[in-house]
């Protein structure tokens, strides 16, 4: 069976990056995977471990490319096009692993050369850790992966996007760039900013608490470990969308202290029931799958290519 595409070019290898390089080449999606970035050091250490086939500068790696995914932190994403999108062949897809989609929507494709199309992609998949000696070929198995093509995209291209994350093990679902960036505000941004929140509170915390950490503590406490650089550009290019979850969230907050005050447990059990109550469509363990979803919603698995339905936010 031949390759989907023939090269593929990573553009920035940490984690999310070397991931993808690394289950790319593995599950044979194209005949060469080629990789750029910034340390010389993390190249050499990708070509040794065998995430990518070759390492080389960004024009290089662009240039006769049928698939770049960028996977740089989402401010440098329009820069680098800037300077090296004159690379790019006609017919080439380039898509990202941005977190936030609205500002890479309104800027991307305009940067592309004619024939050159870009379609957003966010999988909802990562860790704490950094660098691409992390980097996983299973990273994401069964985990979402936002797919956000614009009204330039043609409907093959969009298709041989999905079909490439579902290759990788994800789950595709299909948003448009003001949709994701509304959703993953709650999904993902505001429980970053929570557990920085919480982190950052502990400086009044009675000496001797370390000692008493359980499960609950580092649960909870686990992605406020995640790099503050990464996440402040991610959090501010998303600020617009945060606003009104944030507000949510303090609100109820707010509302839980004044139950507590009154010292009735009874008023207590009844608000956190309600919260769980809440959390129920959000528990994806629990769900039972809707074999009628809609196809514009969440794309069908690409024949032969095992999907699961477990979600990692």
């Amino acid at each position: 069976m031949s390759a989907p595409f023939r090269r593929i070019a990573v553009v920035g290898l940490g984690l999310l990056g070397g991931s993808v390089a690394r289950a790319a080449r593995e599950r044979g999606l194209a005949r060469t995977v080629v990789g750029t970035g910034r340390r010389s050091a993390a190249l050499a250490e990708a070509v040794e471990q065998g995430v990518i086939d070759a390492a080389c500068s960004v024009p290089e790696a662009l240039g006769g490319a049928d698939l770049v995914v960028l996977a740089t932190p989402v401010g440098v994403m329009g820069d680098l096009l800037r300077t090296a999108a004159d690379a790019l062949e006609p017919g080439a897809l380039v898509t990202d692993v941005g977190s936030v989609k609205g500002p890479l929507a309104e800027t991307l494709p305009g940067l592309l050369p004619e024939g050159v199309t870009w379609i957003g992609s966010h999988p909802m998949a990562g860790s704490h850790r950094r660098g691409v000696e992390h980097a996983r070929a299973d990273l994401f198995e069964g985990a979402p992966c936002v797919v956000t093509a614009g009204p330039e995209a043609s409907a093959a291209a969009r298709e041989r996007i999905e079909a490439f994350w579902g290759d990788l093990g994800a789950r595709v679902v299909r948003r448009n760039a003001v949709a994701h960036d509304e959703e993953v505000a709650w999904t993902s941004h505001v429980p970053h900013l929570l557990a920085f929140a919480f982190a950052a509170a502990l400086r009044d915390a009675p000496e001797g608490a370390d000692e008493v950490v359980g499960g609950g503590f580092r649960d909870f406490t686990r992605i406020a470990h995640s790099e503050p650089e990464l996440w402040a550009e991610i959090l501010c290019a998303n600020r617009k969308a945060l606003a009104g979850p944030l507000q949510r969230v303090a609100d109820e907050l707010a509302g839980l202290a004044r139950t507590l005050e009154s010292g009735d447990p009874d008023a207590v059990e009844r608000a956190l029931a309600a919260a769980r109550e809440s959390l129920g469509r959000f528990a994806a363990d629990e769900q039972v799958p809707d074999p009628g979803a809609s196809i514009p919603e969440i794309s069908p698995p690409r024949a032969g290519t095992p999907r699961s339905d477990s979600n990692e936010s």
